[in-house]
């Protein structure tokens, strides 16, 4: 099998062609060369052959000169003539000399070679020797012989020459002849093997993108084109098919594509909608309008857990009063009507989801369809994920509404202290000397009397600027930057009250302004500062430092009385005013530090460092 497929091979089938023509080329070029070499050959024993009267001749005019054995010209041309019929008989490759390998030649050139040995060649030994008149006469008349035998001798060599020569010419022509066929059956032979084939290849693929997808090409070899065909098929054939349900392809994927946008756009209107500041029933509303756009149903519920474990119905849409009295919550997941009291009012199916935020299940919601309906796997997903989103939204709402809360209370403690601090003391004062009035009058003391008077008068006064000030502080509401302004109104009322000496530094080295709250915070420490000053101090200059760097820092100090340290550790809570101070600072995340001495005045100092700064 491997065999016969190599032998289909198109590249052993063009190096087969290939060798056999380069063998026969070289065949044809190794005989043409074969047969100008013989003529080369022929040509050169033809002159020798021919040298062969010339010498006969020469030696022949050297006797009838008389000339001696000792004579060099005639020992020359002896030796010449031996010499020549040597290189006749054995031949010269190196020049080329040699005989046709014929028989006529051979024979021919026998009986020159035996003629010259046997007779010319002793006659004209004993004429050298003897002065033999008769062998030099027998020299002279054999040499006619003898000629007319080399005569014919090149006679018979230049025919055989001639018949090579014609061989050579018709060797050509036939190299020629091979050329010019040779290339015409490569060039044919290469038109079937190549061009054919690609030929074919372009049609199939014109028609290929012509959308002609059932066209096919014929495999009638096993070589490199026949696969390519085998191949090209298979391609065609894919095609076919892909091209076949491409455009149910094309449908399905443009459906699921247009299903995820609607879910996307889904979920990004109910994201927006459950961020936007609605109280909880304008949420249940809106959540449950979405919802029954979005799926088609007839009817939707949102009923939530209470605090004590019970499930009450907050919203519904499109239910009527009947199936609203059953309180109890659907279990998540959809199913038919047929055991719940929906089905009594005209709904065939129900689809119910719990209402979640980070794991912690805060109700359920549920939507009614007059028909049967069954929720696929996506959009049970979808409305898991919508669920999911109102439960943190209803988380967040209840955490803000704590929030809130805890942020009044704060604010009523701090406010139940500050009354405390200052109006409840004062009262105290006044209702124990309202009671020593009242006995003075009793007895008629007028002199303690005018000395009551007087306290209680000041202690009216001193309640009235108490609550001044506590009405100026929680009226206080600041925006970005106004701290500033709000510093400089609180130290003129404290001047205005008092008539103490303070000095104001305040700096701006950088830092960004504070969030409302904490602006409104620091306001609130600083007050508080002054109105311990104001009510306890007996100071006469008051400095007060702000410095708005990389950390907030404010810094209040007094040449007052001073107080005790140790005596203020052992009050505690009990001294309301620092305790205020420190929870705000503690709110901030600020360090507060109060210090003071005994006739030495008081300090109070406040850092907010730059981890725990919000900027406006």
């Amino acid at each position: 099998m491997f065999l016969s497929s190599f032998r289909e091979r198109l590249t052993t089938r063009i190096v087969t062609l290939s060798t056999v023509s380069l063998v026969l080329v070289l065949a044809m070029i190794g005989g043409t060369l074969w047969l100008s070499w013989q003529l080369q050959g022929a040509g050169a024993a033809i002159n020798d052959a021919g040298s062969l009267r010339m010498r006969a001749n020469a030696v022949a005019i050297a006797l009838l000169k008389g000339e001696r054995a000792a004579s060099p010209p005639l020992q020359l041309q002896i030796k010449e003539m031996n010499s020549t019929l040597d290189r006749l008989r054995k031949g010269d490759p190196a020049r080329p000399l040699f005989l046709p390998n014929d028989s006529d030649v051979r024979r021919q050139f026998d009986h020159v070679a035996n003629e010259w040995h046997s007779r010319l060649e002793p006659d004209v030994r004993e004429g050298m020797t003897a002065a033999d008149s008769l062998a030099i006469s027998r020299y002279l008349l054999r040499l006619r012989t003898f000629v007319t035998g080399a005569d014919q001798l090149v006679g018979l060599i230049e025919r055989e020459n001639a018949r090579k020569t014609a061989w050579l010419r018709t060797s050509q022509m036939a190299l020629a002849a091979m050329a010019c066929i040779g290339t015409a059956a490569i060039v044919y032979l290469l038109y079937l093997w190549i061009v054919v084939p690609v030929q074919r290849l372009h049609e199939g693929l014109a028609r290929i993108e012509a959308r002609e997808f059932d066209a096919r090409l014929p495999v009638e070899t096993q070589d490199e084109f026949g696969h390519l065909a085998a191949g090209f098929n298979r391609m065609a054939a894919e095609l076919q098919t892909l091209y076949r349900d491409l455009a149910g392809r094309v449908e399905a994927k443009t459906a699921e594509l247009a299903a995820q946008n609607r879910e996307l756009t889904a979920l990004y209107e109910m994201a927006a909608f459950v961020n936007q500041p609605n109280d909880v029933d304008a949420l249940c509303r809106g959540f449950l309008a979405r919802l029954m756009l979005q799926f088609d149903a007839d009817g939707a519920a949102v009923r939530l857990l209470t605090e004590d474990g019970q499930v009450r119905l907050i919203g519904s849409e499109g239910l009527p009063a009947v199936l609203l009295q059953d309180e109890r919550c659907f279990a998540a997941g959809t199913g038919a009507c047929d055991q719940r009291p929906c089905r009594q009012v005209g709904f065939a199916s129900v689809a119910a989801f719990n209402i979640v935020s980070q794991g912690e299940k805060l109700g359920a919601f549920s939507l009614h369809f007059s028909g049967e309906r069954t929720i696929p796997a996506s959009e049970a997903q979808l409305l898991e994920t919508l669920g999911a989103h109102f439960g943190t939204a209803l988380k967040s709402r209840r955490l803000a509404a704590l929030a809130r809360q805890l942020a009044v209370s704060q604010e009523r403690n701090l406010v139940a202290q500050g009354l405390h601090d200052s109006i409840a003391q004062s009262l105290n004062f006044m209702k124990m000397h309202v009671h020593l009035l009242d006995a003075a009058t009793r007895e008629e003391r007028m002199d303690e009397i005018r000395e009551i008077v007087p306290l209680l008068a000041g202690g009216v006064a001193d309640s009235y600027d108490d609550v001044r000030e506590l009405l100026m502080n929680f009226r206080t509401k600041l925006g970005s930057g106004d701290l500033r302004s709000a510093v400089d109104e609180s130290i003129e009322r404290f001047g205005t009250q008092t008539g103490i000496a303070l000095s104001l530094d305040y700096r701006e080295e950088g830092g960004l302004p504070l969030s409302p709250d904490q602006q409104l915070q620091v306001l609130f420490i600083l007050q508080e500062a002054l109105s311990n000053i104001r009510k306890h101090a007996e100071a006469r200059h008051v400095f007060v430092t702000i410095v708005n760097n990389r950390d907030f820092s404010l810094l209040v100090e007094d040449d007052g009385q001073g107080y005790d340290p140790k005596e203020m550790a052992v009050l505690g809570e009990t001294h309301v005013g620092f305790h205020i101070m420190r929870e705000r600072a503690q709110r901030l995340g600020a360090a507060l530090r109060l210090t003071g001495a005994p006739g030495h005045g008081a300090r109070v100092e406040l850092v907010l460092p730059a981890p725990a700064r919000q900027t406006a």
